[in-house]
């Protein structure tokens, strides 16, 4: 079944409500979004000769044109690639090359930036400025009937970094995000028509994974004018739309309290502030419930698995009563109902409750693989699981706690930070011999990218210029905010860098001060 099914479903059954919005007026209504859509999928098929299968990027910050444009690739038949517009030019050309996007869609912003890296990108032939005149005629095309697809065909190419520093491709099908649509409204949240998510969070990732259960119940989609996070712009949009939720990293979720907490805001409006990316501290959640009350929910996912491993709905926050309520809300969730989830050794036993072990998943939700890489695919889904490299714990009654991250990986603000992509830069600057990135705790970003380098012999280096090397070659959020010059690096016997030894010093520091 084609996911364009869902909003041909609201747009026929719910056609008068709010489809899409920017801050507080409304842009579309569901019936002119299901038919936009539709003209953009002849656009794509008649004018530029796309077939069934090809790749669309979608290189944008925040816009309400977002949604007409994925609904129409998949009205279409074809393969949507939103792409993280945080990216450095380099990363564009990698994914625009690496997935062979026939064509791309690109904000006013980031239209010079991805002309630039479609230079090597072979396969890209038409990139259309969102929001020109060219863009708006390709919405005049009379529309045509969606395209039937099976439950296997890839609908989303998801690029998720790897520990290699590469970003992959995850493949998510068209059954993978209707399984995904399915457990929220089990799992997670409820909507009816005409609630409303407030997309302050990017979306090319879990924020655009959440416009399809809205777009299934006739949820309006509101886009900031800012197209991004401010807390008061926020606080303004809650009181204007009713039932709304929203999706966000535990970082915007401090800076939402610390800000409703400073001018009293009121959050009667506010259904659900749903917050992934990385658990947050039992104490912080007290904080965040009691300014906004029982309306905190929480999900565990991967790209390779969306928005879709564990969940802890509002329910499970508001019952401070029960004797392990720290102990649940603390955790990851309990396993969403379209997944099993179970904790494994080095060899792929499960383990006992309690155990920690590496967390792996399996079920409908999880990727197909990942995009012409089929030894990454063999290694990651290998017996049947997904292998997630998180480890964890799962409680005897049933709720998961993650242990760790991916080995070193960094998680700064809700975006993934993979210390080898970062090593990879700093490493090419000619007066650098070695280096290890680490993350440190920071109270407001969860954690700082801090790269320990040694220079070359008889070199003299600098903050300032190892930061222009790195910012020219990757994207800037992913840059390190300390750099330490060592002499040397801590290492075992066998010469494999001690990345604990360095994260032990900058705790003892971090205590000192």
């Amino acid at each position: 079944m084609n996911l364009f099914h869902l909003l041909q479903r609201t747009g026929t059954m719910h056609g008068e409500l709010p489809g899409v919005a920017l801050g507080t007026r409304t842009v579309l209504t569901y019936g002119a979004l299901h038919d936009r859509a539709l003209r953009m999928a002849a656009a794509l098929t008649t004018r530029l000769g796309l077939t069934r299968g090809d790749r669309v990027a979608i290189i944008s910050k925040n816009v309400p044109e977002y949604f007409e444009i994925m609904w129409g690739c998949w009205a279409a038949g074809l393969v949507a690639v939103p792409v993280n517009a945080k990216l450095h030019a380099r990363e564009f050309e990698h994914i625009l090359s690496h997935s062979r996007a026939k064509a791309c869609f690109a904000s006013h912003d980031l239209t010079g930036t991805v002309n630039e890296a479609a230079t090597g990108a072979p396969d890209l032939s038409e990139i259309f400025e969102i929001g020109s005149a060219e863009y708006d005629a390709l919405l005049n095309a009379e529309p045509v009937a969606y395209a039937p697809m099976d439950w296997d065909d890839v609908a989303w190419l998801f690029y998720t970094s790897g520990t290699t520093g590469r970003p992959k491709g995850a493949m998510l099908t068209h059954g993978n995000l209707l399984a995904m649509t399915t457990s929220y409204f089990v799992d997670v949240d409820r909507i009816s028509p005409g609630d409303a998510i407030l997309h302050a969070a990017p979306l090319s990732h879990g924020s655009g994974c959440y416009n399809l259960p809205n777009v299934a119940m006739g949820g309006c989609q509101v886009v900031p004018e800012s197209g991004g996070f401010d807390p008061a712009e926020i606080c303004s949009l809650i009181s204007h739309w009713q039932g709304t939720s929203i999706f966000a990293a535990p970082t915007m979720v401090h800076r939402l309290v610390g800000y409703a907490h400073a001018s009293d805001r009121d959050f009667t409006n506010l259904r659900a502030l749903i917050y992934g990316g990385a658990p947050m501290h039992v104490a912080d959640v007290r904080r965040a419930l009691d300014v906004l009350g029982p309306r905190l929910a929480q999900l565990y996912g991967q790209g390779e698995a969306p928005m879709c491993i564990t969940a802890l709905a509002t329910s499970w926050f508001a019952d401070r009563t029960r004797p392990d309520w720290e102990a649940i809300v603390g955790s990851a969730g309990f396993p969403q109902s379209v997944v099993e989830v179970q904790v494994a050794d080095g060899a792929d036993r499960p383990l006992p409750a309690g155990e920690a072990g590496e967390i792996c998943v399996r079920g409908a939700s999880v990727m197909k693989g990942y995009w012409e890489q089929p030894d990454a695919t063999a290694e990651t889904l290998r017996g049947g699981w997904l292998h997630t490299g998180d480890i964890g714990t799962i409680s005897p009654h049933g709720y998961l706690t993650l242990m760790d991250r991916s080995k070193d990986m960094i998680i700064s603000g809700g975006s993934n930070i993979y210390p080898r992509e970062v090593e990879e830069v700093l490493l090419t600057h000619p007066l650098v011999s070695e280096v290890s990135v680490v993350g440190a705790p920071d109270p407001d970003w969860g954690e700082n990218v801090v790269a320990f380098v040694v220079p070359r012999e008889g070199a003299s280096l600098d903050d300032p210029e190892l930061d222009a090397h790195v910012t020219s070659n990757i994207a800037r959020f992913k840059r390190p905010k300390r750099y330490v010059f060592v002499d040397a690096l801590p290492k075992s016997n066998y010469g494999k860098i001690l990345k604990r030894e360095l994260r032990e010093q900058l705790a003892q520091e971090a205590d000192q001060n």
